[in-house]
């Protein structure tokens, strides 16, 4: 959506906000005096979340996690609400580890983009999270939960309540849903454990040192760390009538001149961090977030591209799971595959709680 008009429905929102927040608030109270029934495994839960709406980099860093957790060797699951997916069962198996067995459409596009990057890992989604996480427990005797998008999801004890804000965008409005971007008043992050600044660059390393001043100056004790997004590859496709094909490729061998288009939260992030690589973009489109690509908007995206003269396309593995067209493109696609680069300090923090957690 056009950050305008974002800007204009925050301000008719925002003598609702009040509102809002209080019944956030009660809401949490009700749970924090056990009145709303919040559910116990014999399992660590760790739960990526954040307070904002929109991108904060949930996603890699689900996937962070759980690679280095399967790398210690914990038998890892990840449970998401498997937000726009059409599936309607009560559990929803996306992978087991080793098959995916669910489109985009049915699970959600990070579900089963998730799927497709980590080997080993059960990924599934479901409305009510507690009756998924029970069934991966028992099903695949997982030893970990990673709760996806959890922070607002009380129904579930977390053992580690991470909350994510981005570098760039930090808190935003600083004002309640539905006056500013906040989920819950900030009141609410005193029941985190830890927080992660994302996409910290060296462009953004000064509003990052005064985000993370912020942090443990509001909420002293909880440790803040800082992540990086580094892209380690690029995947060029070719689409054909029945099938794509899929190669890796060097930096070198993409065209300079591109057209991006994307479907996520930060999309301006997106193209600047593509033009950092030296890539020329010829134009872009942006989607809303989780957007459900149709023929038409193929059509459309070959239509600019044409127009503005690029050579290909360029856009996020999140949207790339969603493509799909009957007639072969003539146009190549191309995909940085983005991850956080490694961070002992995160690292030895989860390492350290879950000691903690299973010696007691």
């Amino acid at each position: 959506m056009n950050p305008n008009h974002l800007t204009s429905l925050y301000f008719l929102g925002r003598p609702f906000s009040p509102l809002y927040s209080s019944a956030m608030k009660l809401r949490a109270l009700l749970y924090d005096k056990r009145i709303l029934t919040s559910h116990d495994f014999d399992v660590p839960v760790i739960s990526v979340g954040n307070l904002t709406m929109g991108g904060t980099g949930k996603t890699p860093m689900v996937i962070y996690l759980a690679r280095f957790l399967s790398a210690q060797g914990f038998k890892v699951a990840i449970v998401s609400r498997g937000y726009r997916g059409t599936a309607k069962g009560r559990v929803n198996i996306v992978s087991d580890g080793s098959q995916i067995f669910m489109s985009a459409q049915q699970a959600g596009d990070e579900p089963v983009l998730i799927s497709s990057r980590l080997k080993g890992v059960v990924v599934a989604t479901g409305r009510n999270r507690h009756l998924v996480v029970d069934k991966v427990i028992r099903s695949f005797a997982c030893d970990v939960i990673i709760l996806d998008d959890g922070f607002q999801h009380l129904k579930v004890k977390r053992d580690i309540d991470l909350v994510l804000f981005d570098a760039d965008h930090f808190a935003g409005t600083s004002r309640v849903f539905p006056g500013g971007e906040l989920r819950e008043p900030v009141s609410a992050l005193q029941r985190c454990d830890t927080f992660a600044l994302t996409g910290v660059s060296e462009h953004n390393s000064e509003r990052a040192d005064k985000c993370e001043a912020l942090l443990q100056e509001r909420f002293e004790g909880k440790p803040v760390f800082r992540v990086s997004s580094v892209y380690v590859e690029f995947i060029h496709y070719v689409i054909f009538p029945s099938s794509i094909k899929r190669s890796v490729v060097a930096l070198s061998e993409i065209p300079q001149n591109l057209f991006a288009f994307t479907g996520i939260a930060q999309a301006d992030r997106f193209y600047k961090m593509v033009e950092q690589q030296g890539i020329v973009l010829k134009g872009t489109k942006t989607f809303i977030d989780h957007h459900a690509y149709q023929e038409d908007d193929i059509k459309d995206l070959l239509r600019l591209a044409s127009k503005t003269g690029a050579n290909g396309f360029i856009t996020t593995e999140k949207d790339m799971v969603k493509l799909s067209y009957p007639h072969q493109a003539p146009l190549p696609f191309y995909v940085p595959i983005l991850e956080y680069a490694r961070n002992g300090s995160l690292e030895s923090f989860i390492i350290n709680k879950l000691k903690d957690i299973f010696a007691s």
